[in-house]
């Protein structure tokens, strides 16, 4: 009857479980073209299984072995010879005691010890050694063996021949040293697994011996690269045997790479602990049928059940170390940022003696190539947007707050957040909703004939109160209510405005300079064509091919940047460049583009507006330094006091911003060591805010996109990944320096106006544009609308997908976008002002009204906070590339 043979997956080697400190070489027994037997090395593990295919390495991968070769093992390993913690160091000793236990359970005849002591001390091989590579490793015949193993009959001391075997290893291993990206693959303190699997011609029936030393060792010349050597395996069968020993090879190897398997062998106090930890390993395991599989897409199931035991495997030890957390004496119950205190100031004061304590190291930790490096990156991610949104606010302003005031304001109040701020890692900036509330208030002290810089001030002195009520009470805390589901509706409307305000002043463009022919009859082309910059007298209208141009600067900057960051994944050149140019995207695409503008002499289009030197953007309408009384000295009464109104809206957006961004930047998978200060950063960045409306500075947060992005780039991956995993964050280094330095960078900025008035607004169109498209990245709302226009056989396997019905989901979409197109309707009126407390009001609609529509299995699945930075990347992608957060 023919056998069924079923592929099982290995369950322990989930990508989220701890590192695994083994590796696995796999060697076969095989015959060179010289007709030298030899362990050739076939396998390799470290985690994931690597084989040999053609004298090259595959792609590491998941091991698929047949259920009948791990229940030969399991019955093997009940009868085999097992040696435990046993104390040898050298390659000799170890084989001679594994064939004296051989003989001793009658494996082998006693006048074979010879010829197994020599099988186990034949040369060593590998893939990577600079020889002939022509060999066979199966059908060896019985008789060809015999003789084969006689041509190293010509020494009499085995020793001897071990030592003539060294020397010539030695010069193999010389060979094989260029392998050293292997090395840095391996986790530190591995200890090494050595497989050796065969058949030979004097054995009547299959010899196992299981070995355990009670140190690791050195050795030389069996390992692919220098690990210690903690356990051995020897599988040897008779020639005539149709036994598969390569598979008996590979089970083995991959029990030994399986963390749970690996901690029991490492325990195992008899032959009898073995045989139980490789019954748990097989209940642990999933088995597929012998079916034919016509779709991989098929196999996903099988995945989703593979982790969904695994995490249930897990549950009770995770509920243990839990317990063991949560004990009385071993919590940090104190430590927790988000936790009220119960006393006036309570929450500031923990932050400060926490966070300050460490303000040396918070210098030292700086002193690293990598914070030298973020610096460059940074400076352009924090530039960018200042003159991005500076061009954008000096057109809803009319000029009277701009680039120059928007770039000071970046630098004073990076600086000042970077020497005091809790947590350094956070950048300060602009945004897209203090956008939307300046312009909604600009507008509306124009309409009702109000100074608009100096109705910021009292603003400014409403602010400073609110907050310091606000850290008095410990208000910081309230942001743990702040769920996904406004997180979204948020993230996804300001992209919308992004997106909208691009093609508005586009059309607007068009508008003032329409289409139009300039041919004038059979003569040539006419173009009388200026260079004018916005803001100068006389404004520029209906110049010819200003808005094609246009179209062509903003598209190409939007696409070049889009393509550069795509190229930052791709599998051209090496990662290192792939990440510079992928992560200075914008900038090049900016000068590439300027360029363009400036080949093109014979065509308008608009510049911004950058005064020289440390000027404010329109010296004729404001100075410096702004009255509260207004310029007139007649500023109304009731409007110092109505003030709290806006000043409430204001302290919104920036508390929901601020706090957000640094619950993102301070996810525990970030591994922050300094902690964080809720309360410290929110005071630091209000007050620093409310007094800079003195000088007519426009209000900062911090702003998520170049806070994540600062944090990413001080992030330090680990090198020492197995093969096929992805690598891991290893630190994050915590500083103030890199923060002061790229404000201090901005702050300098100012003085090269005459290069910034070369860039075209329809440049930092494109990159708001890019902006906005790239800001939906990573927002589950953004996927679950397009699976709006999918069947459902076609929707991916996410969770929330797997674990709510589609018309439910569909249900919970529906309701995120009646919110935002409320928002919307009221941004684009007159009740513009309102914006943030209407965003305010989804936090009790998520609280009380979704609990009365969606069970809690539901709520769970569509409003889960896992917004953290995934690292599972495809073929071809950068580990190092997460996920865009919102703007």
């Amino acid at each position: 009857m023919r056998s069924v043979v079923l592929v099982l997956r290995m369950l322990a080697l989930d990508p989220r479980s701890g590192q695994n400190q083994m590796f696995m070489e796999l060697k076969e027994l095989v015959v060179d073209r010289n007709q030298d037997l030899q362990w050739r090395e076939t396998g390799r593990w470290i985690r994931s299984e690597e084989d040999v295919e053609e004298e090259r390495w595959r792609r590491p991968h998941i091991a698929s072995l047949s259920f009948q070769s791990l229940l030969e093992l399991q019955n093997f390993l009940s009868h085999s010879a097992v040696l435990l913690d046993l104390q040898q160091k050298t390659l000799p000793g170890i084989a001679e005691h594994m064939v004296e236990q051989m003989v001793l359970r009658d494996q082998i005849k006693a006048e074979d010890r010879v010829s197994a002591l020599r099988t186990l001390l034949l040369p060593h091989s590998h893939p990577s050694d600079q020889q002939d590579h022509s060999w066979f490793s199966r059908n060896i015949s019985a008789a060809h063996l015999s003789s084969l193993m006689d041509r190293h009959n010509g020494q009499s001391e085995l020793c001897k021949e071990a030592e003539g075997n060294k020397n010539q290893q030695d010069s193999v291993r010389c060979r094989s040293k260029h392998d050293g990206k292997l090395m840095e693959k391996t986790p530190e303190r591995a200890e090494a697994t050595v497989i050796l699997v065969g058949s030979v011609g004097f054995l009547d029936q299959p010899s196992v011996v299981f070995v355990r030393l009670q140190e690791a060792v050195l050795l030389d010349s069996v390992l692919e690269v220098s690990i210690p050597v903690r356990f051995l395996f020897l599988l040897l069968v008779p020639s005539t045997s149709n036994m598969d020993y390569h598979q008996m090879g590979r089970s083995i190897a991959t029990l030994m790479s399986d963390k749970h398997f690996h901690e029991a062998a490492h325990q195992a106090e008899n032959q009898q602990d073995l045989v139980t930890a490789i019954n748990r390993f097989l209940d642990c395991s999933v088995v597929l049928p012998p079916s034919e599989v016509n779709s991989e897409e098929l196999l996903l199931s099988v995945s989703r059940f593979q982790r969904e035991k695994l995490q249930s495997g897990e549950k009770e030890h995770s509920s243990k170390l839990q317990e063991k957390q949560d004990s009385p004496g071993a919590g940090k119950s104190s430590e927790v940022p988000l936790r009220r205190s119960g006393r006036l100031f309570g929450g500031l004061i923990t932050d400060v003696t926490r966070r300050y304590p460490q303000y040396l190291s918070d210098l030292k930790d700086a002193l690293n190539p990598q914070c030298m490096a973020a610096i460059i990156f940074i400076y352009f991610a924090a530039l960018s947007p200042a003159i991005t949104f500076g061009g954008l606010l000096g057109e809803k302003t009319e000029g009277l707050i701009g680039v120059s005031e928007l770039i000071v304001a970046t630098a004073v109040q990076g600086v000042v957040f970077s020497v005091l701020g809790a947590q350094p890692l956070l950048v300060i900036g602009f945004s897209g909703p203090l956008l939307v509330f300046e312009e909604a208030f600009y507008n509306f002290c124009k309409d009702n004939e109000i100074e608009y810089l100096t109705g910021r001030v009292w603003i400014g002195f409403w602010l400073v109160l609110i907050v310091i009520v606000t850290v008095a009470l410990e208000g910081s805390i309230l942001v743990r209510f702040v769920s996904r589901f406004t997180q979204e509706i948020f993230s996804f409307l300001i992209s919308l405005i992004f997106i909208y305000e691009t093609f508005a002043k586009l059309v607007k463009i068009f508008k003032e300079h329409p289409l139009q022919n300039c041919f004038q009859g059979n003569s040539s082309v006419s173009l009388c064509n200026s260079s004018m910059t916005a803001g100068s007298p006389g404004k520029t209208a209906g110049e010819p091919n200003t808005a094609l141009l246009s179209l062509v600067l903003m598209t190409g900057t939007y696409f070049i940047a889009f393509y550069l960051r795509k190229f930052k994944n791709s599998s051209f050149f090496p990662g290192r460049v792939r990440r510079i140019i992928g992560d200075f995207g914008v900038p090049i695409a900016i000068l590439i583009m300027v360029l363009v503008d400036y080949s093109v002499e014979d065509t308008y289009t608009q510049k911004l507006n950058v005064p020289s030197g440390l000027s404010v953007s329109s010296p004729e309408k404001r100075g410096w330094l702004i009255s509260p009384l207004g310029s007139d000295g007649q500023f109304p009464l009731w409007m110092m006091g109505a003030s709290i109104l806006p000043a409430i809206l204001v302290f919104i957006l920036i508390f929901m911003e601020s706090q957000i961004t640094a619950l993102i930047v301070s996810k525990k998978e970030r591994m922050l060591v300094k902690g964080t200060g809720f309360h410290l950063d929110l005071l630091i960045i209000v007050v620093v805010g409310g007094a800079s409306a003195l000088l007519g500075l426009p209000w900062l947060s911090a702003a998520t996109v170049r806070s994540v992005t600062h944090t990413n780039a001080l992030t330090v991956m680990s090198k020492a990944g197995e093969p096929g995993d992805k690598p891991r964050i290893q630190e994050v280094k915590e500083q103030r320096v890199t923060g002061f330095l790229v404000a201090v960078l901005v702050g300098l900025s100012i003085v090269i106006g005459e290069v910034l008035r070369q860039i075209p607004l329809a440049v930092l169109f494109g990159i708001f544009l890019y902006m906005g498209v790239m800001s939906l990245n990573g927002i589950q709302l953004t996927e679950r609308l397009i699976l709006l226009l999918m069947p459902p056989k076609y929707h991916p396997d996410y969770s929330y997908v797997r674990k709510v019905r589609t018309l439910r989901m569909h249900l919970f979409t529906v309701v995120q976008l009646t919110c935002l197109s409320l928002l919307w309707v009221i941004m684009a009126t007159a009740a513009a002002l309102a914006f943030p407390f209407m965003l305010l009001l989804t936090i009790p609609l998520r609280m009380l009204l979704l609990p009365r529509l969606f069970s809690p299995r539901e709520l769970l699945s569509l409003d889960a906070d896992d917004a953290e930075p995934h690292l599972e990347e495809k073929e071809g992608q950068d580990e190092y590339s997460h996920l865009q957060m919102p703007v």
